[in-house]
């Protein structure tokens, strides 16, 4: 165990240039590597290609691991969404920055207790009946501990690295530098508006205090869902830096790709789209951060599953206008309204009203993204599809990227288009196939009839618990 706080802290020039030089040796070694396997294989040789991407992927989640902060968050950003690669070299990523998810270095614990002594004025063996020194995972700027309380509870606590904070604004600062760069790609995007969303999120993710309101406010619209579960805030012992909340288990989201039967998968692909349909649809709440890392699965039973969802770190709340931007625009697209999506784009910001663009292009895009609720129904996520959605909105080669140069990223949207690529990864590893289209009309359309057994239960959970607020 290494003590890598000086490292972390550096939020300084050279601490940003260390950081930028390691990653950017990986990337070298990575090119010269994958050369020379091209060499090889031109002249007759083994192919080595394989073991170039074992080892690149092997260094790149070694550097973002000991990085931690925003490099951090990317690794795991990458670890579970569906790269534009081969299926047979997407795995090898997949797999080397899968431990980013709960096996990066840990910190010195000295380090990781000096700041539970500098936000409580004690030691953790004062502050909780027992402690463990020993991690259970790495989040991207934080620590997650094992803890139990006075009164017996079992408990988790998030312990953000030290100096993570100063250094990831520091890196955010560096952020306004892209904007003639930015304007350049995109010149109709309002990039000021965007850089204050982005750097609002990351305040929200560095200020536990904060998370604990956000994960309080999932957990009271949630308290008592047959098989949603959003873990209870210990509010008294949370802080700036050191997050406290009641301990569940259940298996990863990995162990149930692995191994569970194809009736439990669709299960659980059925409430975490439900999750996200829902905490939407119901409440205008949205989780941003659908990773994998962030489901615990408490019980498969295809009847009645129970997922544990964790981390509120990148919450955002729509205010009732813009979430009525946002469902007019989808609801257009859902219905086949060419004409009225283009008046509720134009409407929402999106389409700047000086811009010219092939509207029937633009429109394609957008049916695109929404094609598991506007396809011929049961429609089944892969792999495939989450990949080409990616590609479809980052490749300067992709037949849509000449009118998504021309559009206007609303701020409000930046989140949703993480959770987007997230959800499309997630359920395509599940291969979850279901009648979306009528799981997303029970949150978004008036009266809309329970599509599913699940349904049925949360209807019943969401009659109770109208009549109770």
């Amino acid at each position: 165990m290494r003590d890598e706080g000086v490292g972390v802290a550096g939020g300084g020039l050279g601490g940003r240039l260390g950081r930028g030089a390691r990653l950017a040796r990986t990337g070298a070694r990575g090119a010269f590597g994958m050369a020379g396997a091209s060499a090889r294989r031109a002249l007759g040789g083994d192919d080595t290609t394989a073991i170039v991407h074992e080892e690149m992927a092997a260094r790149l989640a070694e550097v973002l691991g000991e990085m931690k902060g925003a490099a951090m968050k990317l690794g795991q950003l990458l670890s579970f969404v569906d790269l534009d690669l081969p299926e047979d070299v997407r795995s090898v990523y997949h797999d080397a920055l899968a431990t980013l998810r709960d096996s990066a270095p840990p910190f010195d614990p000295e380090a990781i207790e000096q700041v539970i002594r500098e936000d409580f004025g004690a030691p953790p063996v004062v502050v909780f009946a027992a402690w463990d020194r020993e991690p259970l995972a790495a989040a991207s700027i934080g620590q997650v501990h094992s803890a139990k309380l006075d009164d017996g509870r079992d408990v988790i606590v998030k312990v953000q690295y030290p100096g993570v904070a100063e250094a990831v604004r520091a890196d955010l600062r560096n952020a306004e530098a892209f904007a003639p760069l930015a304007r350049l790609i995109s010149p109709n995007q309002e990039i000021e508006p965007l850089i204050e969303e982005l750097r609002e999120r990351v305040e929200d993710e560095l200020d536990y205090e904060r998370e604990a309101q956000y994960q309080r406010a999932f957990a009271d619209r949630y308290r008592d869902h047959p098989f949603i579960h959003v873990p209870d805030i210990i509010g008294e012992l949370c802080r700036h830096r050191v997050l406290v909340t009641e301990r569940i288990r259940g298996r990863k989201f990995d162990e149930i790709v692995a191994t569970a039967s194809n009736d439990e998968k669709q299960a659980v692909g059925e409430v975490i789209f439900r999750y996200a349909f829902g905490s939407l649809g119901r409440f205008r709440l949205f989780n941003g951060d659908p990773h994998p890392g962030n489901y615990l699965i408490e019980d498969t039973n295809p009847e009645r599953p129970r997922v544990g969802f964790v981390d509120y770190g990148s919450v955002k709340m729509f205010n009732r206008e813009r979430f009525a931007q946002m469902h007019a625009v989808d609801d257009a697209v859902v219905r086949a309204d060419r004409e009225g999506f283009l008046h509720e784009i134009r409407e929402s910001g999106f389409l700047p009203r000086t811009a010219r663009v092939d509207e029937d292009r633009l429109y394609e895009w957008f049916r695109l993204y929404t094609r598991p609720v506007i396809a011929d129904q049961p429609f089944e996520f892969t792999p495939e599809f989450a990949a080409e959605i990616l590609r479809s909105t980052t490749d300067p080669r992709s037949p849509y990227a000449d009118v998504l140069r021309q559009l206007n990223l609303p701020p409000d949207y930046l989140l949703l288009n993480r959770i987007q690529w997230g959800l499309n990864s997630v359920l395509g590893r599940l291969r979850a196939c279901n009648n979306w289209r009528a799981i997303r009309d029970e949150y978004m359309v008036q009266d809309a009839p329970p599509a599913t057994h699940l349904g049925r239960l949360d209807r019943e959970w969401w009659t109770g618990h109208e009549r109770n607020t």
